[in-house]
């Protein structure tokens, strides 16, 4: 069975591969990129698929699901308006981490 650890770093290295606060928010601040820009929008929406997949794959524990909580990310994406918080997609990945805590083992 593998290593708490090892599924954790796993888990990074997916959710990274993706991740648009790493480039895109910097090109959004600067005006090179809209918020509203689609082929950002099918980033964001790749990126916050695999997080809810990881999320509720199981295998991590509460500790680790800490580790990888996507809602200090969803703030930042929210407040550059590149998301709202009242999107169908951010709800569901926050109800699907709040499940995921509330279930996984210590």
């Amino acid at each position: 069975m593998e290593s708490d650890e090892r599924v954790l770093q796993r888990a990074i290295a997916a959710i990274s591969q993706s991740d648009p606060l790493t480039k895109l928010l910097e090109q959004v601040k600067l005006g090179r990129m809209k918020p509203t820009d689609a082929g950002l929008r099918a980033v964001i929406a790749s990126w916050m698929g695999t997080y809810k997949k990881i999320i509720e794959s199981g295998g991590l524990s509460r500790e680790a699901l800490c580790r990888i909580d996507p809602n200090p990310r969803l703030a930042a994406l929210i407040e550059s308006g590149m998301l709202t918080a009242e999107q169908q997609a951010v709800t569901t990945l926050r109800t699907s981490f709040e499940r995921a805590v509330a279930t996984a083992p210590e």
